[in-house]
Protein backbone atom coordinates (compact mmCIF):
# COMPACT_ATOMS: atom_id res chain seq x y z
CA UNK A 1 0.00 0.00 0.00
CA UNK A 2 2.68 2.67 -0.70
CA UNK A 3 1.52 5.38 1.73
CA UNK A 4 3.96 8.03 2.89
CA UNK A 5 4.26 9.13 6.49
CA UNK A 6 1.87 11.96 7.33
CA UNK A 7 3.14 15.54 7.27
CA UNK A 8 1.28 16.58 10.44
CA UNK A 9 0.61 13.75 12.86
CA UNK A 10 -2.50 13.68 15.04
CA UNK A 11 -1.23 14.23 18.59
CA UNK A 12 -4.30 13.28 20.63
CA UNK A 13 -6.05 10.27 19.11
CA UNK A 14 -9.64 9.93 20.25
CA UNK A 15 -10.48 6.96 18.02
CA UNK A 16 -9.00 3.65 19.16
CA UNK A 17 -8.94 0.06 17.93
CA UNK A 18 -12.31 -1.62 18.46
CA UNK A 19 -14.44 1.54 18.19
CA UNK A 20 -17.68 1.52 16.18
CA UNK A 21 -17.35 4.17 13.48
CA UNK A 22 -19.22 5.50 10.47
CA UNK A 23 -17.39 6.35 7.25
CA UNK A 24 -18.32 9.93 6.34
CA UNK A 25 -16.28 10.32 3.11
CA UNK A 26 -15.25 8.03 0.27
CA UNK A 27 -16.79 5.15 -1.65
CA UNK A 28 -18.21 3.49 1.49
CA UNK A 29 -19.82 6.70 2.78
CA UNK A 30 -22.58 6.10 5.32
CA UNK A 31 -21.50 2.55 6.21
CA UNK A 32 -20.55 1.54 9.74
CA UNK A 33 -17.86 -0.82 10.97
CA UNK A 34 -15.34 -1.61 13.66
CA UNK A 35 -11.79 -0.26 13.60
CA UNK A 36 -9.40 -3.13 13.02
CA UNK A 37 -6.11 -1.23 13.15
CA UNK A 38 -4.87 2.33 13.79
CA UNK A 39 -1.78 3.45 11.83
CA UNK A 40 -0.63 6.50 13.78
CA UNK A 41 2.42 7.23 11.60
CA UNK A 42 0.12 7.83 8.62
CA UNK A 43 -2.99 9.27 10.40
CA UNK A 44 -4.98 6.33 9.00
CA UNK A 45 -7.32 3.63 10.24
CA UNK A 46 -8.42 0.29 8.78
CA UNK A 47 -12.14 -0.44 9.17
CA UNK A 48 -13.12 -4.11 9.19
CA UNK A 49 -14.69 -5.14 5.85
CA UNK A 50 -14.76 -1.60 4.38
CA UNK A 51 -12.76 0.24 1.68
CA UNK A 52 -11.96 -3.03 -0.06
CA UNK A 53 -9.45 -2.97 -2.92
CA UNK A 54 -8.04 -5.67 -5.20
CA UNK A 55 -4.37 -6.47 -4.67
CA UNK A 56 -2.34 -8.42 -7.22
CA UNK A 57 0.26 -10.60 -5.52
CA UNK A 58 2.97 -12.37 -7.48
CA UNK A 59 3.56 -16.04 -6.72
CA UNK A 60 6.70 -16.61 -4.71
CA UNK A 61 8.49 -19.20 -2.68
CA UNK A 62 6.23 -20.41 0.12
CA UNK A 63 3.07 -18.52 -0.95
CA UNK A 64 0.59 -18.58 -3.78
CA UNK A 65 -0.10 -15.63 -6.03
CA UNK A 66 -3.35 -14.21 -7.34
CA UNK A 67 -5.79 -11.37 -6.92
CA UNK A 68 -6.86 -10.79 -3.34
CA UNK A 69 -9.36 -8.39 -1.79
CA UNK A 70 -7.87 -6.46 1.14
CA UNK A 71 -8.99 -3.57 3.35
CA UNK A 72 -7.21 -0.34 2.46
CA UNK A 73 -6.52 2.33 5.11
CA UNK A 74 -8.80 5.37 5.39
CA UNK A 75 -7.68 8.77 6.65
CA UNK A 76 -8.73 9.32 10.27
CA UNK A 77 -10.70 12.45 9.31
CA UNK A 78 -12.96 10.34 7.08
CA UNK A 79 -14.41 8.33 9.97
CA UNK A 80 -16.46 9.42 12.99
CA UNK A 81 -17.29 7.48 16.14
CA UNK A 82 -20.90 6.41 16.67
CA UNK A 83 -22.92 7.74 19.59
CA UNK A 84 -23.86 4.71 21.74
CA UNK A 85 -27.35 6.11 22.46
CA UNK A 86 -28.49 7.61 19.14
CA UNK A 87 -26.34 5.53 16.77
CA UNK A 88 -25.39 8.64 14.79
CA UNK A 89 -21.83 9.86 14.10
CA UNK A 90 -20.48 12.28 16.68
CA UNK A 91 -17.29 13.92 17.88
CA UNK A 92 -15.50 12.59 20.93
CA UNK A 93 -14.80 14.74 23.98
CA UNK A 94 -13.03 13.89 27.22
CA UNK A 95 -14.47 14.44 30.69
CA UNK A 96 -13.49 13.51 34.23
CA UNK A 97 -16.02 11.84 36.53
CA UNK A 98 -16.43 12.70 40.23
CA UNK A 99 -14.06 9.88 41.22
CA UNK A 100 -11.37 11.27 38.90
CA UNK A 101 -11.58 8.66 36.12
CA UNK A 102 -11.11 9.92 32.57
CA UNK A 103 -13.92 8.96 30.14
CA UNK A 104 -14.78 9.65 26.51
CA UNK A 105 -18.15 11.31 25.86
CA UNK A 106 -20.08 11.98 22.67
CA UNK A 107 -20.36 15.63 21.74
CA UNK A 108 -21.43 17.77 18.83
CA UNK A 109 -24.72 18.61 17.17
CA UNK A 110 -27.43 16.09 18.02
CA UNK A 111 -25.16 14.09 20.34
CA UNK A 112 -26.53 12.64 23.56
CA UNK A 113 -23.46 13.36 25.71
CA UNK A 114 -23.31 9.69 26.74
CA UNK A 115 -20.12 7.97 27.82
CA UNK A 116 -18.39 6.05 25.01
CA UNK A 117 -16.88 2.94 26.67
CA UNK A 118 -13.35 1.78 25.89
CA UNK A 119 -13.44 -1.35 23.70
CA UNK A 120 -12.82 -4.71 25.41
CA UNK A 121 -10.24 -5.64 22.75
CA UNK A 122 -7.82 -3.08 24.21
CA UNK A 123 -7.69 -5.02 27.50
CA UNK A 124 -6.36 -8.14 25.77
CA UNK A 125 -2.55 -8.11 25.64
CA UNK A 126 -0.85 -9.63 22.62
CA UNK A 127 2.34 -10.35 24.58
CA UNK A 128 1.96 -11.49 28.18
CA UNK A 129 3.72 -9.58 30.93
CA UNK A 130 6.80 -11.32 32.30
CA UNK A 131 6.18 -13.06 35.63
CA UNK A 132 9.80 -13.67 36.65
CA UNK A 133 12.35 -10.96 37.36
CA UNK A 134 14.93 -10.42 34.65
CA UNK A 135 18.57 -9.34 34.98
CA UNK A 136 17.72 -5.63 34.61
CA UNK A 137 14.75 -5.61 37.03
CA UNK A 138 15.14 -3.88 40.39
CA UNK A 139 14.58 -6.06 43.47
CA UNK A 140 11.50 -5.22 45.57
CA UNK A 141 13.59 -4.70 48.74
CA UNK A 142 15.44 -1.84 47.01
CA UNK A 143 12.23 -0.36 45.61
CA UNK A 144 10.45 -0.35 48.96
CA UNK A 145 13.52 0.74 50.95
CA UNK A 146 13.29 4.09 52.73
CA UNK A 147 15.82 6.60 51.37
CA UNK A 148 14.77 9.74 53.23
CA UNK A 149 13.72 10.36 56.81
CA UNK A 150 11.99 13.70 57.36
CA UNK A 151 12.52 13.80 61.16
CA UNK A 152 16.27 13.25 61.18
CA UNK A 153 16.99 14.72 57.75
CA UNK A 154 18.85 11.54 56.78
CA UNK A 155 19.16 11.15 53.02
CA UNK A 156 18.81 14.86 52.27
CA UNK A 157 21.22 15.98 49.53
CA UNK A 158 23.67 18.75 50.32
CA UNK A 159 22.63 21.77 48.29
Amino acid sequence: MGWKAAQKLIKNWKIVRGDNVMIIRGKDEGETGVIKRVIRSQNRVIVEGKNLVKKHIKQGQGHEGGIFTVEAPLHASNVQALDPVTGKPCKIGIRFLEDGTKVRVSRGQGASGAIIPRPEILKIRTTPRPTIAGPKDTMMELVLGKTYDAKTGKGMPDL
